[in-house]
């Protein structure tokens, strides 16, 4: 989808569909008065009717208005003004880019920046607009091809032309090809998106992006590190697990980085404690952490963030084998610390432990953050509208916070207090796997911090955020807009890129 602006009357725009937006209890905007005005009042009239949405999520598309040159008008409902904050508006906009996707226009014109959003300026909501619209468009596609008589893609959405939105549509651009790439992947079958396949779409994305580098570890090169922890999960399988390495260098010689470290289970079966039959097929998305790394490493090429940064994947598929890890093996991780196996369905934490621990003493990162679909629990915490964080540094946690905020892409603290940590001792090693059934989200950050000792660092859970449980949905692409927001504000705002 290409970004655009434009200079013309809002009744004479050349365009397939214009979109606008419409509140409860709201007197028409700019946008929609021109377009009363231009059609001899059709729009009143059918205000009067109540035949125009004004519900969030709601819309109506109307055809071959008179006095309006486009050939259709999309009328969105934003709700009720005193509840129209950015998450409203964002969902509003993505109703009307699934409506519009819907039907056969492929070019548009945004007009809802006229919307009275709370502590939201144009440039915020264009940028966020032409977002939601990318988002709806999305139609999965690598291994289902769209039939003959489909709706097409929308191929191009104007704004109208006003200080610094071009470049709030270039920002958008970038991050919408890095939440695209994570959800491409997410999407994919684990027949093929592998951890071998993960890093090469990381290899031809360095190839792609000067100044974005990859570095590959294979087993052989994990074990002779003694990343133990992390080929446990995966020598059940017959899909060799990897650590993939993709480097940013657009701060300062020297500065140290910010870092990543995704989750990448290709397939999650559970291992020997194998999962049950319902819904093991959206174990394919047990890698959006790490799909999540790699579309943020993609935005910040894009956008050429001036700022060093890492993004580390641990890549690996958990099968049940005769060669598999068992509950009750004793493993040592690559920092030393044993670990006593509860169950073999805790996986993510046993990868993130030697990914986090080579992070922080290879790369000497500022700061680390992973990000992983680790818990169940935090589906049950928090459903799909937050991704929990997790961290004892209570600077990060606003850090995060804010950007998701800022992004429209939330995250809810959970607390990591040492208290936890004595759910996942044992006698048998330095730590077992398995905190138990409270706090299961918490116990889980507790385990990942043992290895993140020396490092300023937060853990996110974006199991539930990552996409919906039990609905055939597409990955949701996120947290990528978060983490973007995230280094961008480090980097000293979306002013530092020129």
């Amino acid at each position: 989808m290409q970004f655009t602006t434009t200079n013309a009357k809002v009744s004479a725009i050349e365009s397939d569909c214009l979109i606008v937006g419409l509140a409860v209890d709201q007197e028409f905007g700019p946008a929609l008065q021109a377009l009363d005005e231009a059609s001899d009042g059709a729009f009143s009239r059918l205000a009067e009717r109540n035949d125009l949405p004004r519900q969030a999520g709601k819309t109506t598309i109307l055809h071959d208005v008179a006095g309006i040159s486009a050939s259709r008008v999309l009328v969105a409902g934003l709700g009720k003004l005193e509840k129209l904050d950015g998450i409203v508006f964002v969902k509003a906009v993505q109703a009307a880019g699934k409506a519009l996707r819907q039907s056969q226009a492929t070019s548009a014109c945004c007009l809802m920046d006229d919307a009275p959003v709370q502590g939201r300026d144009a440039a915020w909501k264009a940028r966020h607009a032409a977002l939601a619209l990318a988002h709806a468009d999305y139609i999965y596609q690598a291994t289902k091809k769209p039939k003959d008589h489909a709706a097409p893609a929308t191929e191009s959405v104007s704004f109208p032309a006003g200080n610094g939105i071009d470049t709030e549509l270039g920002i958008a651009n970038a991050i919408a090809a890095g939440i695209q790439r994570c959800r491409d992947l997410g999407d994919l079958p684990p027949n093929i998106c592998t951890p071998v396949y993960m890093a090469e779409v990381a290899e031809s994305m360095a190839a792609e992006h000067d100044g974005l580098e990859v570095e590959i570890l294979d087993e052989d090169q994990m074990a002779e590190l003694n990343m133990n922890a992390l080929l446990a999960v995966g020598q059940g399988s017959t899909n060799p697990s990897r650590l993939i390495r993709l480097s940013w260098k657009g701060g300062k010689e020297g500065d140290a980085p910010a870092a990543m470290v995704g989750k990448g289970v290709t397939f999650d079966t559970g291992g020997i404690s194998i999962k049950p039959r319902d819904l093991m097929e959206q174990m394919k998305f047990d890698m959006c952490g790490a799909a999540t790394t790699i579309g943020v490493m993609e935005a910040v090429a894009r956008l050429k963030l001036p700022l060093n940064v890492e993004g580390v994947v641990a890549a690996v598929e958990n099968m049940p084998d005769g060669k598999a890890y068992r509950p009750g093996d004793v493993i040592t991780a690559m920092n030393g610390k044993t670990i006593e196996v509860h169950n073999t369905d805790a996986e993510g934490r046993m990868i993130l432990a030697d990914a986090i621990y080579w992070t922080g003493q290879k790369l000497k990162p500022a700061v680390t953050v992973d990000i992983a679909t680790l818990t169940g629990a935090c589906v049950v915490a928090l459903g799909h509208h937050a991704a929990g964080i997790m961290t004892q540094d209570d600077e990060l946690a606003e850090e995060l916070l804010a950007a998701g905020t800022e992004a429209a892409d939330r995250g809810w603290r959970l607390p990591l207090w040492d208290d936890y940590q004595e759910q996942i001792e044992t006698p048998f090693a330095d730590m077992k796997n398995l905190g138990g059934m409270p706090a299961g989200s918490i116990t889980a950050g507790c385990f990942l911090s043992r290895f993140a000792d020396g490092q300023r660092w937060a853990h996110i859970d974006i199991a539930g955020a990552a996409w919906q449980w039990g609905k055939p949905e597409s990955a949701s692409g996120r947290p990528v807009g978060m983490l973007v927001q995230w280094l961008a504000d480090r980097a000293g705002g979306w002013d530092a890129l020129g």
